[in-house]
């Protein structure tokens, strides 16, 4: 399942002129990954919080989330292409909302310990080298179809 996803990923950014090596392909990869888990990871710890009857706070704000950036939702659960952005539109909200946001955690953070020291300190060394918004389209809802519910999907990861 993954392997497949991975083959196809490192296809489209074999295409695009922003990335030029693997090591390209694992950064970019791995940063949409991450962004796609760390949402999975949320909604099971508000998920949890709700069957115990606590508030959760999320750690990212609303508009900076996986289902609303990446990949919206209708109703049913199927992507919402009139809500998705894609080209340029996309690459833009990566690029100057997006990674800036992220980075900005590790001046915020309460500490060097804490997980949003961490995503600060990732989005800080990292930048988005994927050129085609369509290319970032592409990829994104490939990742989005990875589960990491299982513990047999997580090990494959």
């Amino acid at each position: 399942m993954f392997e497949q996803a991975f083959k196809n990923i490192d296809d489209i950014l074999h295409k695009d002129a922003g990335s030029s090596s693997e090591l390209d392909y694992t950064e970019q990869t791995s940063w949409l990954l991450f962004l796609k888990y760390l949402d999975a990871l949320e909604q099971d710890r508000a998920m949890e919080a709700e069957l115990e009857g606590r508030p959760y706070t999320f750690i990212l704000d609303d508009a900076f989330r996986w289902e609303h950036w990446a990949a919206p939702k209708t109703a049913d659960g199927r992507m919402d292409h009139h809500k998705a952005m894609s080209g340029d539109d996309l690459r833009d909200f990566v690029n100057i909302r997006l990674f800036p946001y992220l980075s900005g955690f590790k001046r915020r953070a309460t500490g060097s310990n804490t997980i949003e020291y961490k995503i600060g300190e990732i989005f800080s060394e990292i930048k988005n080298k994927i050129q085609s918004g369509y290319n970032l389209r592409e990829i994104v809802e490939i990742i989005d179809g990875l589960r990491f519910r299982s513990q047999t999907e997580k090990h494959e990861l």
